[in-house]
């Protein structure tokens, strides 16, 4: 029988070589890239430097990469859950806008209140609404059959026709009224605003950076901070918890679940419910942290910038884990900023990073067959060697998380 610390290290090994074929698929799609950067006429090495200088290359680069990635990692994270539990969510764009909705309102009707009460209730508020409505599609999705596919994608449009409502009629900024108004609604108020994130540096670092706070004159605010707790708690409520090993037991095989006594449908239901909460979080998040009012231009990316599409890139690249969403967000919030001064330098269009996140999810869901296949492996091994004891020791079972 193996010790607990040969366990252990084989378990950090497994995990290590999983990572192998996602890194090996970004490469391929990188490959690609770059002969579709050739057929445009640009060099792969300059372009590729030139959009790692427009994310990384200045702190306001990183701080607009972050900024990017505030909403992408709200998205993942819910995506992580409803994938994990056997459904799949493409409802994340009407789910950020039913978020936005419900929490710009909230602090427009709370706005004689302290910010104590008002930016909570507006971010509770926001989940709630986006829980709502990613519940819906989990409720036709367990009861009537309804593929969730095409459930969320059609909410999505419903979504995007409610909010051109509303900022046309009862929410609309009486500032705007008139023939030819912006639909918009009114700003919300400076000190219900999610304040800017600055980071004291030690002196150590002063002399690097120049100054003590970094991101102190950007757009960088705390619901960064937000969405990295929530991904960590949400790890341990997937890993550490009961209602995670259940909707992970409903996604693995639902049959073996509802056999084992797990209510299925309730579990479908709820991950649903959580995807779209955390996605309601993302747009209530931008409102408060970064544009301060709800604005559109009648189309869904109009407010949401596609995070609720990007999140599912991000969600699949992280490996369906909420911690592994976290650089998975930074990283693809750092292709949409980089691809900016890569347009502007070399004159490549910074539709590209849209090919390019297709070519990822491509090669990245192609590489999880090698991943399956090896955790099927890892898992018959474990269940031979409990079923073959050593002569001297009780039979113990060896239970190793497939992840």
């Amino acid at each position: 029988m193996p010790s607990h610390s040969q366990r252990l290290l084989q378990s950090i090994l497994n995990r290590l070589l999983d990572m192998v074929p996602t890194l090996l698929a970004l490469v391929l799609a990188f490959l690609v890239a770059s002969i579709l950067l050739f057929a445009l006429g640009a060099d792969p090495g300059t372009a590729i430097n030139s959009m790692l200088q427009g994310a990384f290359g200045t702190e306001n680069a990183t701080a607009e990469t972050l900024v990017k990635a505030t909403p992408i990692l709200f998205v993942a994270i819910g995506i992580s859950i409803a994938f994990r539990g056997g459904v799949i969510n493409i409802g994340g764009e009407g789910q950020m806008i039913a978020g936005a909705v419900a929490g710009v309102t909230t602090a427009l009707v709370l706005k004689d209140a302290p910010a104590i009460i008002t930016i909570p209730m507006s971010l509770v508020m926001g989940f709630i609404s986006g829980a709502f409505y990613g519940g819906i599609a989990g409720f036709l999705r367990a009861y009537f059959g309804v593929n969730e596919i095409l459930s969320t994608i059609m909410l999505n449009q419903v979504a995007v026709q409610l909010m051109n409502y509303l900022l046309n009629n009862p929410l609309l900024d009486p500032a705007e009224l008139g023939t030819n108004h912006i639909p918009k609604t009114a700003r919300i108020l400076a000190e219900h605003q999610l304040p800017r994130l600055t980071i004291n540096l030690p002196e150590v670092l002063v002399s690097i950076f120049g100054h003590a706070d970094l991101f102190a004159k950007t757009r960088l605010h705390y619901g960064l901070i937000i969405a990295i707790v929530l991904a960590i708690l949400t790890y341990i409520l997937l890993w550490r918890t009961t209602i995670g090993y259940r909707i992970r037991a409903v996604g693995q095989n639902e049959r073996a679940a509802q056999y084992a006594g797990i209510n299925v449908k309730r579990q479908m239901m709820l991950s649903l419910v959580l995807a779209g909460g955390f996605a309601g979080l993302a747009g209530v998040v931008q409102v408060l942290g970064l544009q301060y009012r709800l604005q559109t231009d009648g189309s869904p990316a109009g407010f949401t910038a596609s995070a609720g599409f990007n999140g599912i890139v991000a969600a699949l690249f992280g490996g369906l884990n909420p911690i592994g969403a976290i650089p998975a967000s930074a990283f693809f919030g750092g292709l949409l900023v980089g691809a900016q001064k890569m347009q502007r330098d070399l004159g490549v269009p910074a539709a590209l990073i849209t090919a390019i996140n297709g070519l990822i999810v491509v090669f990245v869901v192609s590489s999880q067959i090698f991943t399956q296949r090896r955790q099927r492996r890892r898992a018959t091994i474990a269940v031979a060697t409990a079923d073959m004891p050593e002569a001297d020791e009780p039979a113990q079972p060896v239970l190793e998380e497939v992840v």
